[in-house]
This record gives C-alpha cells, structure tokens and sequence, in this order.
C-alpha cells in the first residue's frame, strides 16, 4: 500500500492507466455515444461505471491535472492556475516550474514502489510538474517528442516508436499522439502504469455533437479499445468542462475587469490576473471565466466586491479567505479578490489587451464553476459506490486502483 497526500493506495496488479481529457464536458461524451462515435466507450459504460465529477476552482488545465494525479485539491499541492502573480518578486509568471509544487505525486510514489510509470501530455508546459520526483519513469510531450532522450525523458526514438511526426500544438493530431504514444508504450510493455493527458484545441473550436468534436472522439475511441483489448483498467477524466462564451450578437462576452478597476480605484492601482494565461492562448485569447484581484493597500475591499458583484455577468465576487475555503485554494497564492462569471461571460484585464484576432470560431472557453462537472468513467464496474460521495476528477486514481482492481 501506498501513502501520498493522506490517501491510500494500492499497487496495482493490473495495467492501469488514467486519462485526462482536457475540456470534456460530459456533454461531449454523450452526444458522441448517442450518434454512434463511440462505440467502445458505450460498451465501457455499459459493463463499467460511467459517474460524473467535479473539478477543481479554478476550471483550468495545471491545478486540475495536479490535483489528478496528487489526489488533492490546490490547498495541499499548491498549483491553483496555469499563471499567477509572484507577490515575492512582484513579477507575472507561468506556473510550470516545480518550485511551486507543495505535495508529492502518486506516479513519483509508484515508480519509487517499482511499477514502470509513463506520462505523455501534449503539451510540454505540464510534463515537468507532472513527472516531478518519477525516478525510472517515462515522461514527454507530444509538443516536443522529437526532442526526448533517455537522460531527461527516460526514452529516446519516440517518433520512430509512434509513427507520426511532431504535431501542430494547435490541432487534434497533438492529442492523438498522446493516446498513440501511450498505446505504443502498452503494447511494448514499457509501463504497468501511465497518465495520458490531452489538449482542448478542439473543445474550445468545436461545440458537443458538432463534426468537428465527434471526430475527435471517434478518434479517442478507438485507442481506448486497443488498451481495452490489451487488458488495461482504464479511468477516464477532465480537468475541466468547456462553454460557450457568447453574447447575443455571437462576439465574445467579456467583462474586462482591469478596465473597471482603473476607473473604480485609479489606473494601475489594482492588479488583474487571469490564471487562464499560458503559452497557448490563440484558441481562447487569454478569456476564461476565474480571476484573481490584487488591491491597493487601505482599499475597503468589501465595498469594491459589492460594487462588482452587480456587474451584469458576475456570479461571484469573493475575498481571500472565501475563495480559499470555497474552492481549496492556497490561500497565499490567490489575490485580494476571486472573481468568478457566468457561464455565458468571461472575464479579461483590458480591452486593449487581448488579441482576440485568431479566433475563428465563436469564443469558447473555461474557468468558473460552469465547467465544473466532468466525466468518471471506468472500463470495470466497482461496487460498494457511495450514492451520496461528491466524486472528484481526483478520485480517479482512487477507483482505478483500490476498486478496479
């Protein structure tokens, strides 16, 4: 038995294998299934276990993927955006470094048990995070799979190992190296365990039962099977839903909040942050729906969230404290204030700011607790399942390998 993070777990004697869909509102899912694209996963929901779960607050892609593979929530492994703001340094950066990391991984602690452990996430901004502390362990991107060496990936040759090249880290091909890769690695037996975790390009092109996403989940299904035929527990997840961000008119519903605050406390007093922010914003142009405020100091923070709160497109307006304790959060690594839209809107700093010139669909995007509800889904039924648990994207290592086994 393992411990990490206060949760217990078992070692598997099953190949086993979690996957992380990025984007996959449970919508997606049931629309492919109901029109015939998914013809594996209707199996898999038939004899397995198909529930629904939350995610983590903010709905984006780095505190759900840690909090997947922790088995906790930002509060203990201390990743809680994809960006934030260093109050230490007093500079804006990304939150890929290991630094900021809090709380050991399962997959560090099953590769120390001696399990083969591999990770293949599309993008390369994860892979360090994700593969921090997996002594032995496989662990590369499809961004940059043709930059991999044993020394630092722990395998070399993987486009040759694939069969595909390099994908545009804009395209469904970067997630189908993902599940491509990882199959490759089942079938030559190079892992007893791995995490596959994707990219939401086309979630945030392609709205559920659209060509489009159905594709993309055609595509999904089908190396779904071949684990499935190769004997593999597989557990399937999201870190985060995915909805439209529109106004009537079909443009993009923002509230640009630096805009407000430079008018409501004087300009480039306030500092906006959108933890949305990464390296890969051309898809949604930096707009999701959860952002933190820092506020000049003596500001009467409760009147300046009052006077916000009744914007029309804000569903909550919260200080420190409460957002921590709402959403888990470490408390200092969030703003003064945590704001949150509604399904329909998204928040930005300036107009000024955002390039939304790339978007060439109408804007979709994630972040609040509109896209909180993901999928949970197991090829094997479990038993003894607590009707009344609120299940998270993160008990999904907890099924598959203390359940399913």
């Amino acid at each position: 038995m393992l411990d990490v993070n206060h949760r217990t777990y078992r070692v598997p004697q099953i190949p086993t294998v979690v996957v992380c869909v990025d984007g996959c509102e449970p919508d997606y899912l049931g629309q492919a299934v109901a029109t015939g694209q998914m013809p594996w996963l209707k199996g898999a929901l038939a004899r397995g276990t198909g529930l629904v779960a939350d995610c983590v607050v903010p709905t984006f892609t780095n505190p759900n993927n840690l909090s997947i593979v922790t088995g906790a929530p930002p509060s203990v492994h201390g990743i809680c955006g994809n960006y934030l703001f260093d109050t230490a340094t007093g500079t804006e950066v990304m939150m890929n470094d290991v630094k900021w990391l809090r709380a050991p991984t399962l997959l560090a602690a099953l590769a120390a048990a001696g399990k083969k452990v591999a990770v293949v996430t599309a993008k390369d901004k994860l892979r360090k995070l994700l593969g921090h502390g997996m002594v032995g362990g496989i662990c590369f991107s499809s961004e940059k799979a043709d930059q991999v060496s044993v020394a630092e990936n722990g395998i070399d040759n993987v486009l040759q190992m694939v069969g595909k090249p390099v994908p545009d880290v804009y395209s469904a091909e970067l997630s189908e190296f993902v599940f491509a890769a990882g199959v490759k690695l089942a079938q030559a037996r190079k892992a007893d365990v791995m995490y596959l975790s994707t990219t939401d390009y086309i979630q945030h092109k392609h709205a559920p039962g659209t060509d489009g996403a159905n594709a993309f989940y055609r595509m999904m299904d089908g190396y779904l099977a071949q684990l499935d035929a190769l004997g593999w527990v597989i557990a399937i997840t999201a870190d985060h839903g995915m909805n439209a961000k529109v106004a009537m008119n079909g443009q993009p519903d923002v509230v640009y909040l630096q805009d407000w605050f430079d008018t409501r406390t004087g300009a480039g007093t306030a500092r906006v942050i959108l933890p949305i922010t990464d390296p890969y914003v051309v898809h949604h142009g930096a707009l999701g729906s959860y952002a933190t405020v820092y506020l000049p100091q003596g500001t009467d923070i409760a009147a300046v969230a009052a006077d916000l709160a009744r914007l029309q497109g804000i569903e909550s307006v919260l200080t420190r404290s409460q957002a921590a304790a709402r959403f888990e959060l470490p408390e200092d690594r969030i703003g003064d204030l945590v704001v949150v839209s509604e399904r329909s809107t998204v928040l930005g700093t300036s107009a000024s700011r955002h390039d939304l010139s790339g978007l060439d669909a109408p804007l979709r995007s994630h972040g609040g607790v509109s896209e909180q509800r993901v999928p949970l889904i197991l090829n094997r039924p479990l038993t003894g399942l607590d009707p009344a648990r609120r299940y998270r994207n993160f008990d999904a290592f907890d099924l598959a390998l203390n359940h399913a086994q």
